[in-house]
């Protein structure tokens, strides 16, 4: 049995991961999913200054007032970022990582470093028409999410603060020496942003790679699946 943290994707909540309870659950795993500051139920709290460092906050925050151990830490999409902060700053507390189609990372990287300097402008932009100048409007779902399941997350996903993808990660190297795995999901076009990422990790013998043919957003499209490969990883990192 094992403890697994999910650090979510942006836009999203706790509520995303509720189709992986079930399954998780069968094989003896408890799963816990924070919703960060201003996203889903916690939306009252959404203010300019909500940053990349509070949902690392939230997180630190969840695994000690549960007093976890030995926590799997999963972060997705927009949750490598604060998954790696939270591993830096807990190391004692977690005994393995899994990247889920994520971001990784280095000192000092923000989550738009990993965006083409189009992309960035791009992002910009919309933030100034469509967001106030400081929101970032939920991107478009997985295509291989089915309708019914698209429009239930849809309704629920919420603008996000462009300050969680401007600032900035400080990481002190306290975690390095955690297992880390990565899970590609294939379903995405050439550009794909974690494609490169997917090709560092796999090719190098420090990480434990699988992919999963899905889109983005497998925890919402295909369950039980992405429960056996959390389940294999987690027993391979042992």
């Amino acid at each position: 049995m094992a403890n697994i943290v999910v650090c979510h994707g942006a836009w999203g909540g706790s509520w995303a991961w509720r189709r992986m309870r079930a399954p998780l659950r069968a094989k003896g795993h408890e799963l816990f999913a924070p919703t960060y500051t201003g996203l889903g139920d916690r939306f009252r709290f959404l203010n300019p200054s909500v940053g990349l460092s509070t949902h690392i906050e939230d997180v630190v925050a969840t695994i000690f007032h549960e007093d976890l151990t030995e926590v799997i830490l999963v972060g997705h999409s927009y949750g490598g970022l604060v998954a790696t902060g939270v591993a830096d700053r807990e190391p004692g507390r977690i005994a393995a990582m899994i990247y889920l189609d994520a971001f990784v990372p280095e000192d000092g990287q923000c989550g738009l470093d990993f965006q083409s300097a189009e992309e960035r402008e791009r992002v910009r932009e919309i933030v100034e028409v469509h967001g106030a100048g400081w929101l970032v409007p939920p991107s478009p779902l997985a295509p291989d999410i089915p309708p019914e399941q698209a429009e239930w997350l849809r309704a629920r996903r919420m603008p996000q603060p462009l300050r969680t993808f401007e600032e900035p990660i400080g990481l002190t190297g306290a975690a390095a020496h955690l297992p880390r795995s990565y899970i590609y999901c294939t379903q995405k076009g050439p550009d794909d942003v974690f494609r490169a990422i997917a090709a560092r990790c796999k090719s190098d013998p420090a990480w434990h790679y699988r992919e999963i043919d899905s889109g983005h957003t497998p925890n919402a499209s295909a369950p039980d699946r992405l429960a056996d490969l959390i389940d294999e990883l987690i027993a391979a990192g042992r």
